[in-house]
């Protein structure tokens, strides 16, 4: 069942929406004035001074806009900034969408409140649709405010840390409105290439790669299942014969996980509490949104020659198409790049 919302209650969630962001302008302090402070703990010292080495290097060698944002810090109450909602019908895998004056349409919803996320959770599955709430420690307002570190980024390495500041920048720089899969997987790529940039720029070792091995086979496995359930929610069966079919490819994509993590990762367990939890079409949102076109990217970062100004105006060019010729150029440019 799709989302309905009434005037008054849109008018409560922006309301809510102002609050939060208010609070956290209201709260922020400048890094200068924490790192001055001798009541600041030396951990938090030391990743703060990180933070601001990246933020330069962000807009001297990435070409990244050179602004307010990240210069700030904010000490949180609570382990996230916000929590996103994410929803869909009970039988389809597409996502309940929802459309912001600036931000464009997006698969979630973001609640500064954990309690009104639930709220809402419950609003949604009441009405018979598939949720999930996820804690998001780090999020762009697209330039409209200047975007502070957050206590909850905190707890990163470095590595995060710093890429995750070229990552939200990278969204203040080009962002097209309703292509969340551009966005992100625009924003991924500057992520990546600027935190080998960075690396090397610091002398340290480029990445063995290890982790994002894991990470793009075990998102390949949540794909495989998003696409088998998208069959068969297309199939036209009765609703049981649906939800069984739905319950069954779960549990088959628990097996296929056991069997790859125990050939290819056998002392790797980072995703075994992720793959035990209860698993819907929901859950299941997030995956690809990210790197859907990241291959691409970096083939026209490859066209522009490795020069940051050469290709942040190729793709500006992609942004102002429109949706179906963009993707087309996307499709053409991964399919140089050598993926699918």
């Amino acid at each position: 069942m799709g989302l309905m919302l009434s005037g008054c209650s849109t008018m409560g969630y922006y309301a809510h929406v102002a609050k939060g962001q208010g609070e956290l302008v209201a709260h922020r302090r400048d890094v200068a004035q924490v790192l001055g402070d001798p009541a600041t703990d030396a951990a938090v010292k030391r990743r703060l001074e990180l933070a601001q080495q990246a933020r330069r290097f962000a807009s001297t060698d990435l070409g990244l806009p050179d602004n307010r944002s990240y210069t700030s810090y904010v000490q949180l109450d609570r382990p996230y900034v916000v929590w996103n909602v994410f929803a869909t019908p009970r039988y389809s895998v597409a996502p309940i969408t929802h459309c912001f004056p600036f931000a464009g349409c997006v698969a979630y919803r973001g609640y500064f409140s954990r309690d009104k996320a639930n709220h809402e959770a419950d609003r949604l599955r009441a009405s018979g649709d598939d949720v999930y709430v996820g804690g998001v420690p780090a999020y762009s307002t697209l330039g409209w405010f200047s975007d502070s570190i957050l206590s909850s980024m905190m707890r990163w390495d470095d590595d995060e840390l710093a890429s995750t500041i070229f990552h939200e920048l990278a969204h203040q720089l080009i962002y097209v409105k309703d292509d969340s899969a551009f966005n992100e997987s625009f924003a991924s790529f500057v992520q990546e290439e600027g935190l080998r940039e960075w690396r090397q720029s610091r002398d340290l070792p480029a990445q063995d790669g290890h982790d994002k091995a894991i990470e793009d086979g075990f998102t390949q496995l949540v794909l495989d299942l998003r696409d088998r359930l998208k069959t068969l929610y297309a199939s036209g069966v009765d609703d049981a014969a649906m939800e069984a079919g739905k319950q069954r490819e779960i549990a088959d994509f628990r097996t296929r996980y056991a069997q790859w993590r125990a050939k290819a990762w056998p002392d790797d367990h980072r995703y075994d509490a992720w793959v035990a939890a209860p698993i819907n079409n929901a859950r299941l949102l997030p995956f690809g949104l990210y790197d859907r076109w990241t291959p691409a990217f970096a083939r026209l970062f490859q066209q522009a020659d490795g020069q940051w100004p050469a290709f942040y105006a190729s793709v500006r060019g992609l942004a102002r198409l429109s949706p179906a010729e963009r993707e087309q150029s996307l499709r053409q440019w991964q399919a140089a790049s050598g993926q699918p």
